[in-house]
């Protein structure tokens, strides 16, 4: 008994006072976080202080990175030289419609996979997972001409329909409930339950981290969708705010200062969605990994 807590004690005195050797090895590696974390974030960081930057001291190689003078006013003109906010309220509409739809599919593409038995299941699921393959250049002509005879140009439809299904989704669903236990689904029809209401009221609240997962993806990859939208869109109603801010693109520094402002300010939504989900996305990427 003596020798635990002598034991216990020495493990105490090691935690307040590690050895010089833990200590330093924790400070290099701390200092090397920080190093990654400025190489990582420098784009980031310099687009913001550019920003901030009046437009005369774009080309002064006296404030290249540092701006002399601090101003706010870009943030203020960009709204004005072009239809940002409209941009934004499509590209929320879009995201948000896409993600939402995403998550439906793939929680019933999930559920039909994993529960209900039927032909060619096997073979269905494979060529889901083969579109993964395919990228998205190889049909974008095609899904054109299709949206085109329909007149779906220069609506948010067309913006949304092509990517309501995700195959990478449905894949991510698939694979966290590889250890759902069948048992609970089987109770839930001996009890009466509809396969909807399994759905929604059972399955959907276990699967909270792979719908965080889901939820993150869909919306940055709907928020960052450029060539689709540059090419079905042609009226400032229905652009999106990744081809709007394109719009701003011009020859004279102040344009170059207020594109960059725009850029930041369309960045925001996108980094904000990705902190506060960051940790529902590992645990949704790494649920249904390791098998127990």
């Amino acid at each position: 008994m003596e020798s635990v807590l002598s034991q216990d004690k020495s493990l105490k005195k090691e935690q307040a006072n590690p050895p010089r050797g833990k200590s330093k090895n924790r400070w290099w590696l701390l200092i090397l976080n920080v190093i990654m974390w400025l190489f990582v974030m420098f784009p980031l960081i310099y687009a913001f202080l550019m920003a901030i930057k009046p437009a005369s001291e774009l080309y002064n190689p006296e404030s290249i990175l540092i701006p002399q003078e601090i101003t706010l006013t870009n943030f203020v003109d960009v709204f004005s030289m072009a239809p940002i906010a409209t941009y934004i309220k499509n590209s929320l509409i879009v995201s948000l419609a896409i993600t939402a739809s995403q998550i439906v599919t793939s929680l019933l593409a999930g559920f039909a996979f994993q529960f209900i038995e039927f032909k060619g299941k096997k073979i269905i699921y494979a060529l889901i997972l083969s579109t993964m393959m395919i990228p998205g250049e190889a049909v974008i002509i095609s899904q054109f001409l299709m949206v085109s005879s329909w007149g779906w140009n220069d609506t948010l439809i067309v913006l949304i329909v092509p990517y309501m299904v995700s195959a990478f989704n449905i894949f991510l669903c698939c694979q966290a409930l590889e250890n759902f236990p069948y048992e609970i689904y089987e109770a839930a029809k001996i009890d009466g339950c509809s396969d909807i209401r399994f759905l929604f009221t059972i399955m959907t609240p276990l699967l909270k981290p792979t719908i965080g997962a889901m939820a993150v993806q869909s919306f940055l990859s709907g928020w960052n969708m450029y060539m689709w939208p540059l090419l079905v869109t042609n009226n400032d109603q229905a652009r999106t705010v990744q081809v709007g801010i394109g719009m701003l693109n011009s020859v004279d520094s102040q344009s170059m200062v207020l594109m960059v402002a725009g850029v930041v300010i369309c960045m925001l939504p996108s980094l904000a969605i990705f902190i506060f989900g960051q940790r529902n996305m590992v645990k949704g990427l790494t649920q249904g990994a390791v098998k127990g």
